[in-house]
Order: structure tokens, then C-alpha cells, then sequence
């Protein structure tokens, strides 16, 4: 007999299933509708369908389907079927319906299974200094494993590895048992089973823009914020003595850190023009500009350098909108009983 039931009732029961599935048949007739799809709006736009990218093909959308919506996910889009389904892991069960898996009933089991492997390493390590310290062989003066250039893997792009949602809490365990391995002095030997969980930082002074030294018709080196190498020390500011336009001890030290921390205070001349906001975010704000010139005149090292420093990273903070209703941004009007 058929059972009636409810459309929410029908929904609670959608959502207990989880996610929805999706064959591998369904992924690759997705793929070939993308492929096609990919070819008339090629022809549409009059390119070459064969050299059409991701980018070209987000270009015509915009332009056919101009959209003025905040939220990005409500815009039409076309994107490839591999971004749009949700990454699926194999079937975890063989005919007879047994998981391969010992850790299968976790709930987790690639979780469980890093952190079951995480742990064997760790005893192998014990055990590879033990053996060490038997033999009379053991220091603690060993190479470590060099991580400066690179980061842990986020939580985000751990779930992504295992196809799996962790907490917070997973996480945590995952990281502190990582730099549990880490120190210990013979970590070195599993060097590349850590290096799979990080990712390199890409240096920040490759992206920088040195900018190039611009010459007038006499050759003479110029730009906005003028650094005149192997000068006498004097500095400008809106055609003021420094001293005058920065009274405050701070704003001036401020100023002269990038000349200081680069061993160059009083070898260039600066000539430099600022507007808007206060003296300590003029003094910033120039701080960044001399910064920035003066890599027109250092190596690529001392760039990079700099940029450890602090020296070329631009301060994002703006000021904050007043608010409808209050005196100020966050400052309230004088509460009165009447």
C-alpha cells in the first residue's frame, strides 16, 4: 500500500541521507554538455574554440549575462563539472558488503588512518633512536628538517586531501602531533612523509614591483618620492624641513627606520609629497614610499630583506564610516531622560 507523507517530513528524510551522489557516468555526461557547451560560446564570441579558456569562457558569461547581484554563487556561471560536484571517494565496501578498511566504522577512516600512520612514524623514530643510543652513537647535534620557506597544511586543504570533514579539535591533534615528531632529533628520516602536509610560501618579494630608477633629459635619477644616492641627508616635505613638519619624536623615527635598517641614514636626499589624514598616517604612509624607492637602489636579498621586516607591506587599515544614529563611528549621542 502506498504511504502518504509530508513534504517536510520527506525533506528531514533527504537531508538524514547526506549529500547527494553522483555516478561516474553522470561526472563524464556532465563533462562532455561542458565540452560542447565550451564550443558554441566560442563560436558565439567568434574565438577559437580550441585555444578558449576558463578565463575566456567567464568573460563571455559576464558579457552575455550581465548580472548585478552581490552574491557571486547567484551570478550565472560555467564552470567545469569537477568544480561544481563535490569531490567523491571510491566505494569503501567490496561485493559482500565488508568495508577494506579496519577503521572503516570511524566514521573517519582517512582521518584515523593519517593519525594511525602519524603515530607509527613517531615509534619508528623512538625505536631508530634507541638503537642509536645502544650503540653509543647518539647526538642531539642533528639536521633538522628545514621548514622556513613553508606552512601546514590548512583545515580546509586537510579535508580536501582526505575527502573527509574534520573538526576543529581533529585538526588541532593533527598539528600537535606533527611538531611532536618534529621534535625529536632524528626527525630527519621521515623528511618526506612531513613535507607531504606542507606547502611552500611563495616569496612575497618575487610579486613586489621593484620599481625601475626613472632619469630626466640630464640623467638624474627622479620619481614622486625622490632618493638621491650618495646625498647629504636632507629631507623634505611638502617643501618643509622634516623637523618642522614632524614634531613628534615617533613619527620622525618612524620615517628613518628604512634608511636605518638598511645602513644608508644620511647617504640619500629625500624630497617627498604627502596629503590627507593625520601626521602618523602621513609619516606611514611615507615610511612605505621611501621603502619602496629604495629598492630601485639595493640587491634582491636586501629586498627580501626589507620585505621580512615589514617595510613593504602597506598598512590596510582606513577609517571607519560614521554610523546613522550615533555622534561618531562608534561614539553615541548623550543619553537624556527627556
Amino acid at each position: 500500500r502506498k504511504i502518504c507523507v509530508s513534504s517536510s517530513l520527506q525533506r528531514k528524510n533527504l537531508a538524514a541521507a547526506g549529500p547527494e551522489k553522483f555516478t561516474v557516468e553522470f561526472i563524464q555526461k556532465q563533462v562532455e554538455e561542458f565540452n560542447i557547451g565550451k564550443r558554441h560560446l566560442a563560436n558565439m564570441m567568434g574565438e577559437d574554440p580550441e585555444n578558449f579558456t576558463q578565463e575566456d569562457v567567464d568573460r563571455s558569461i559576464a558579457y552575455l549575462f550581465p548580472s548585478g547581484l552581490f552574491e557571486k554563487r547567484a551570478r550565472p556561471l560555467m564552470k567545469h563539472p569537477e568544480e561544481i560536484f563535490p569531490q567523491q571517494r571510491a566505494v569503501q565496501w567490496g561485493a559482500d558488503r565488508r568495508p577494506f578498511h579496519f577503521l572503516f566504522y570511524t566514521g573517519k577512516q582517512s582521518y584515523f588512518s593519517l593519525m594511525h600512520e602519524l603515530y607509527g612514524k613517531t615509534q619508528k623514530i623512538e625505536k631508530y633512536q634507541d638503537r642509536l643510543r645502544a650503540k653509543g652513537l647518539f647526538s642531539k647535534d642533528t639536521k633538522p628538517i628545514s621548514l622556513g620557506t613553508s606552512r601546514w597544511l590548512s583545515k580546509e586543504e586537510l579535508e580536501a586531501l582526505l575527502v573527509e570533514t574534520i573538526s576543529t579539535h581533529d585538526y588541532d591533534r593533527f598539528i600537535q602531533l606533527m611538531e611532536r615528531l618534529l621534535s625529536m632529533p632524528c626527525c630527519a628520516t621521515e623528511e618526506d612523509f612531513v613535507q607531504r602536509y606542507r606547502r611552500q610560501l611563495e616569496s612575497l618579494s618575487k610579486r613586489q614591483a621593484v620599481p625601475t630608477v626613472e632619469r630626466d633629459e640630464r640623467g638624474v635619477a627622479y620619481s614622486p618620492e625622490a632618493v638621491r644616492y650618495w646625498g647629504a641627508g636632507r629631507i623634505s616635505f611638502n617643501g618643509r624641513d622634516y623637523l618642522h613638519y614632524f614634531p613628534v619624536r615617533q613619527d620622525r623615527e618612524q620615517l628613518m627606520f628604512p634608511l636605518q635598517f638598511m645602513g644608508v641614514l644620511g647617504r640619500f636626499d629625500l624630497e617627498c609629497t604627502v596629503s590627507g589624514g593625520g601626521r602618523s598616517s602621513q609619516a606611514g604612509a611615507l615610511r612605505l614610499a621611501v621603502s619602496r624607492a629604495l629598492l630601485g637602489f639595493l640587491s634582491e636579498g636586501d629586498g627580501e630583506t626589507m620585505r621580512q621586516a615589514g617595510l613593504l607591506t602597506p598598512d590596510p587599515r582606513v577609517r571607519e564610516r560614521k554610523k546613522p544614529g550615533q555622534e561618531g563611528a562608534r561614539r553615541k549621542f548623550t543619553w537624556k531622560k527627556r
